[in-house]
């Protein structure tokens, strides 16, 4: 059950880069789990393939005149349907594979749905970032293999994070990168050519996007199935184990509303709205259940406060189970969601609502009123208020009475126990899950025992009817969404320079400057740190005789690098200058040099403004992921140092 592979930080050599890069799970490692992600991978690639057949086989058809050759594409495509059906029946198998993220612990808990990561393929970007880094950069992209390598294994690495924090750490680590990689490589002016490959996580439909907000939505979204896989694994038996569950499936929750609220147009339906809220709710109720798994692992006797409070929790999560199964109604979702996904939610549905029913009528039976009158009339009261509506033609006071309502509760629990049992054999999924057959039937056990103690043969009174259970918490979920501040990140492109200056959205003129000192010094004012700007020109100085000018960036003194220098290192380098004078790389940004034209006319200033604004818009009004239909609504928020 547990996962294989290191998730200790690799050392990397002295290449440029200074940030450590995480592995994966080693995917060779026969676990039950790798296995498992080995079989949805290698279906993936089959259903994709059938797709191509089936596209191929569809094209034909239509383009063909001949009837022969209609007869034998149907025949062919009849087949390829045929293949298509059974492998999506295999995986959706595979997604009903519950069993292996589950607990090992032999505490009968009712089981947890997961979801399984999604699949995509390995892409090599060397050819890519190297012609970008020579095309818009400048520079010799040989010099930038060693980083371009590190980029592509935090990639393969992400693809098979370890079940535990390490495996989030690595995703996150990756979803932070992205942001360095957003702003160093994807261009308002060009596409860099990269195509991003995932699979929907259900279906195993492959889409195909070069945006990169595909490949961020795509790890946002295994962040949150990872953390389903890591709140399913924990031992329940126990506080902190329930403890851990929770806040596992509340990050889950935060991880698909953050998606939900910042990703649109999303290429794959798993990562659709619908289909996002629906996972949101599912992971609220599985929540509201280790709440309630927490209030009844603290039972330790029979007291009257304690039973109504389970009660109560265990309505409130047959509520929210029946929200999620509307969710899972919705027209887009019925035929998407796995059927053993929906059985379950059904099951807990109906197995919850009777424990309510159940620890209803243990308190009406087994905690009558020992104490003095106030005390009897805040039991009373609180009978009462447990139920939906006050019930009819019973006094709570009279031990009878509160004995035929709890005999009527034990009814309704014992019908909605053998509900439960009935939708758990309807799924042949279900039916391969021994221990939620034994969770189900000691629970309907236990209610049939129960209804047995307080039955009597003498007991001819008119059968009482007993009304719902008020469903309430005291604990509501705090869906947490994902903090990518934690893990602190370093571009691992740092060496082209500050991003500040050195992006895929800014351009820039390059150019190389001999200055010699004379009586008056340089004749030039600098301001800021990496890279030093050049703030003013003396005229007639010898900076503006060399050619310098206000805005230039200087990026290079007597041929070293001062791009990330600070300004009192860039001081001190042109103080000390040689007799022979200075050689210094500089950089003039083409907003500065338009800002330079436009001020040489009269109405420059509005003309500028004009054109800001215009450039404004075509670099944050919509990125090239929009083209795609695929957009980030909030590109801001990167949480990266």
């Amino acid at each position: 059950m547990s996962d294989s592979g290191s998730d200790e930080d690799l050392t990397p050599e002295d290449r440029g880069s200074t940030e450590s890069v995480r592995k994966g799970c080693d995917p060779l490692v026969s676990t039950q789990r790798s296995k498992l992600q080995q079989r949805r991978a290698k279906l993936n690639q089959q259903i994709n393939r059938e797709l191509l057949l089936r596209s191929g086989a569809e094209n034909l058809y239509r383009a063909s005149t001949n009837q022969k050759v209609k007869e034998t594409v149907a025949l062919e495509l009849s087949f390829v349907n045929s293949n298509l059906q059974l492998l999506k029946e295999e995986l959706e198998e595979l997604n009903s594979s519950m069993n292996i993220y589950q607990t090992e612990s032999e505490t009968l808990n009712v089981p947890m749905i997961p979801l399984g990561l999604k699949e995509t393929k390995e892409i090599d970007m060397t050819v890519p970032l190297q012609d970008f880094i020579a095309e818009h950069y400048g520079e010799d992209a040989s010099l930038y293999l060693n980083e371009i390598q590190d980029f592509m294994e935090l990639r393969q690495a992400m693809r098979t994070p370890s079940r535990n924090e390490a495996g989030q750490e690595l995703l996150m680590e990756y979803f932070n990168q992205l942001y360095f990689l957003d702003q160093r490589f994807f261009s308002p002016h060009r596409s860099l050519g990269v195509h991003f490959h995932w699979y929907d996580s259900l279906t195993g439909v492959p889409s195909v996007q070069r945006a990169l907000a595909f490949e961020k939505g795509s790890v946002l979204f295994n962040i949150g199935a990872l953390y389903t896989q890591i709140g399913a694994r924990q031992d329940r038996s126990t506080l902190s184990g329930i403890e851990d569950a929770i806040d596992a499936f509340q990050r889950a929750a935060g991880a698909f509303l953050y998606l939900q609220e910042n990703f649109s147009h999303a290429p794959s339906l798993d990562m659709s709205g619908s289909a996002l809220s629906m996972l949101v709710r599912l992971m609220v109720a599985q929540v509201q259940e280790c709440v309630c798994e927490k209030v009844l692992l603290n039972i330790q006797d029979i007291h009257l406060n304690v039973l109504l409070q389970a009660a109560q929790e265990a309505a409130r999560v047959s509520d929210v189970y029946s929200l999620v199964l509307q969710a899972m109604s919705v027209p887009l979702l019925k035929d998407y969601v796995p059927f053993s996904w929906i059985s379950m939610v059904q099951v807990k549905t109906h197995h919850f609502r009777a424990l309510a029913h159940y620890y209803t009528a243990v308190a009406l039976c087994d905690c009558s009123g020992v104490g003095d009158e106030d005390e009897d009339g805040a039991e009373i009261k609180a009978l009462v208020q447990i139920h939906t509506r006050q019930p009819e033609k019973l006094n709570l006071q009279d031990p009878e009475d509160k004995r035929r309502l709890g005999k009527a509760h034990l009814r309704k629990a014992i019908i909605r126990h053998e509900e439960a049992l009935r939708l758990h054999g309807v799924c042949k999924m279900l039916r391969k899950m021994d221990i939620l057959q034994e969770v189900l039937s000691d629970a309907h056990t236990r209610s049939l025992e129960k209804y047995s103690d307080i039955d009597q043969e003498d007991d001819f009174c008119e059968v009482a009817e007993a009304p719902e259970v008020q469903s309430h918490t005291q604990q509501k979920p705090d869906i947490k969404a994902p903090d990518f501040s934690v893990v602190r990140v370093t571009d691992i492109f740092h060496r082209l320079g500050p991003l500040s200056v050195f992006s895929a959205r800014n351009r820039w003129t390059r150019r190389h400057v001999c200055l010699v000192r004379g009586e008056a010094g340089l004749g030039l004012t600098l301001r800021g740190d990496s890279p030093v700007l050049v703030a003013g020109v003396l005229p007639g100085g010898c900076a503006a005789e060399g050619g310098l000018r206000e805005g230039d960036y200087i990026v290079a003194v007597n041929s070293v690098d001062c791009r990330w220098a600070e300004h009192a290192e860039v001081v001190h380098a042109l103080k000390s200058c040689p007799d022979r004078g200075l050689e210094l790389d500089i950089i003039t940004l083409q907003t500065h040099e338009v800002e330079r034209r436009m001020n040489l006319s009269p109405s420059g200033e509005q003309d500028y403004q004009s054109g800001s604004q215009r450039r404004a818009g075509r670099e944050y009004g919509g990125s090239s992921s929009s083209v795609w239909g695929w957009s980030w609504r909030n590109s801001g928020v990167n949480g990266c140092a």
